[in-house]
């Protein structure tokens, strides 16, 4: 039965897209070292991630923008990725394990499974997937905007970032519905009137 794990990362940042990933292994894949990427290192995630391109049957990445966040809400955001990242696959699944409690409103077999990311390989690769592929991600957006420190925080509310906000101002990346962006901008809106 082809089986494909499903997975997002960046649902609490305050800057850049909400990235999903799907993928389906071979059932004797000899993956070494799966898990929720957050227990992994960085140089474990990106050796794992090579790994996991290289020997699945095939993966696929799925992403919502900053504007389709704010216009929807993270929720739904994230759930437009996962079925944009399952839909992306070059084989159409059986079944799908997602990563958490809630599932998108889709046409495939499928069941969330809490804490997958650490109890289903599957979904330990889409993790490490996604992880890796926003973190990179954030990285090519530091260079675009600099000041923010993405590379470091990759748009989570870190005191540095939170302080360039401050300094700085709101960018297109930043998703205007989230507080503290959205406190910030109307803030400077009154003091404009």
């Amino acid at each position: 039965m082809l089986t494909a794990g499903v997975d997002e990362v960046g649902r609490g940042c305050l800057a850049g897209e909400v990235v999903s990933a799907a993928v389906i292994l071979p059932s004797n894949h000899g993956i070494s070292g799966l898990n929720d990427s957050k227990k992994l290192r960085k140089h474990q995630r990106e050796a794992i991630f090579s790994e996991i391109v290289e020997k699945c049957i095939c993966f696929s990445i799925g992403k919502a923008s900053v504007g389709e966040i704010d216009r929807l809400n993270i929720l739904q955001a994230t759930m437009l990725s996962m079925k944009r990242a399952v839909a992306g696959l070059k084989f159409e699944p059986e079944f799908v394990l997602v990563d958490g409690n809630k599932l998108p409103k889709w046409k495939y077999k499928s069941r969330a499974v809490i804490n997958g990311d650490s109890l289903i390989e599957e979904i330990s690769a889409a993790s490490i997937l996604a992880k890796v592929t926003r973190d990179k991600d954030m990285c090519s957006l530091d260079l675009l905007l600099p000041g923010y420190g993405f590379s470091k925080n990759k748009g989570y509310g870190t005191p540095q970032h939170l302080e360039a906000l401050v300094r700085n101002g709101v960018t297109v990346s930043h998703r205007k519905t989230f507080s503290p962006i959205r406190e910030l901008i109307f803030d400077r809106q009154e003091k404009l009137f």
